[in-house]
């Protein structure tokens, strides 16, 4: 299941519902007013799915808001469908209801009009056209691999009729469908030389293998990413859900999903010349865990107060962290940033007595403690009452300085 989103009104209409069944390939196209919420998606897809083929054993689709809502869950679960979402950054796991799509659009583009407005009106051929084309899969139109038998094709030849409003709608609906078909056949030939020109055996890799993730999806705290590391990590591998996807140990503060695509990962080759060093861990100040910063990269006013932009030494772009400035303590960083940045907000920094160095703990410095635990194969272990990604500096960036109690 899949949208098309964004359309131009037709007929009250923006939204296309994708339905497409996996064994048969048939396809269903419901019109919405707009993207439905959870409740509104139940009662349509009982009305275009559970009437004609009754209750689905599973469902595969993307991570909407409608998808992933605990009230589809509950229906799900309650009439017995499994659920599947689609890998992170990788809708091709989705592949049925995304090539549907394009089938649907590449239609529609042929015949739609200039005002873009008649699209609702021909859904209706599309489906038809595409349910009784055959699928290269199956070697069988979708019609054909549910009820057994192929549907009527239109005649090569109408009769004239005595209404010559309804001659001109026959002859125009042959010249469409003969379009239609010629569409469909192309689409299908450059969709198989396209993928087939790319198509290649995936690795294999095991639990508790290191792999390098693909930054391209993810927005890392840099200028451009245009110059940003094509991929970070690297990262372990917890499970194997089946064979393109893998589940990996990622930083807590990650907010994504951690399944991703093999596409997505590359292996860690070493050799006997190979050293994979771990990121340095937490060093203990008095009883608080505190972590070297590199450089201050940014500045800016978070709901009115002054947050730094905090490089920390041994660990990549990825575990960069916004920091409250009143909880930095390294001046001569800080005023670094400023000569290169003097337009940064902020203004002129005021350097601390004595030039020290460090920074106080935060929530949010946990996240570093927690990354290096994993980084280096251990579990996380970090103290919810103190600090656990806290940066220093003192006569010199590197150098080591007492932070101040929380």
């Amino acid at each position: 299941m899949d949208f098309i989103v964004e359309l131009p009104e037709s007929r009250g209409n923006t939204v296309i519902l994708t339905i497409i069944d996996r064994f048969s390939k048939m396809g269903h196209y419901v019109p919405l007013q707009k993207l439905p919420s959870a409740a509104e998606l139940v009662p349509i897809f009982i009305a275009n799915v559970v009437r004609i083929h009754g209750v689905p054993l599973e469902i595969v689709s993307d991570r909407g808001t409608q998808f992933i809502s605990g009230f589809w869950r509950g229906f799900c679960k309650n009439v017995g469908i499994d659920l599947s979402f689609s890998s992170a950054y990788h809708p091709q796991t989705n592949g049925a209801a995304e090539r549907a799509n394009q089938n649907v659009e590449k239609y529609l583009r042929c015949f739609i009009s200039e005002q873009q407005d008649n699209w609702s009106d021909l859904l209706p051929w599309a489906e038809y056209a595409i349910n009784s084309a055959v699928s290269e899969s199956t070697g069988h139109s979708p019609f054909f691999t549910v009820y057994g038998f192929d549907p009527p094709v239109l005649p090569a030849t109408f009769p004239d009729t005595t209404i010559p409003a309804l001659d001109k709608q026959l002859a125009s609906l042959k010249e469409t469908w003969g379009r239609v078909r010629r569409a469909l056949e192309e689409s299908s030939a450059i969709q198989k030389t396209k993928a087939d020109r790319y198509r290649r055996q995936a690795p294999v890799y095991q639990v508790g293998d290191r792999v390098w993730l693909s930054s391209r999806n993810i927005k890392l705290l840099v200028p451009s990413m245009k110059l940003a590391p094509r991929y970070i990590g690297p990262y372990k591998i917890l499970r194997r859900l089946n064979p393109v996807s893998y589940a990996l140990a990622l930083p807590p503060h990650f907010k994504i999903h951690n399944v991703f695509h093999v596409n997505l990962l590359k292996p860690l080759l070493c050799n006997r010349y190979t050293k994979v060093h771990a990121p340095p861990p937490p060093v203990s100040v008095e009883g608080e865990e505190e972590f070297e910063v590199k450089a201050i990269l940014g500045a800016r006013l978070s709901r009115g107060s002054l947050q730094y932009l905090v490089d920390w030494v041994g660990y990549g772009p990825e575990d960069r962290s916004w920091i409250p400035a009143a909880e930095v303590h390294a001046p001569r960083l800080v005023k670094a940033f400023y000569l290169a940045h003097p337009r940064a907000p902020g203004g002129r920094p005021v350097a601390a007595p004595g030039g020290g160095g460090s920074v106080t703990g935060t929530q949010g410095m946990r996240r570093l403690a927690a990354a290096s635990s994993l980084l280096a194969g251990q579990a996380p272990n970090v103290s919810a009452s103190g600090p656990a990604h806290v940066g220093r500096q003192g006569a010199g960036p590197g150098a080591v300085t007492r932070t101040r109690r929380v």
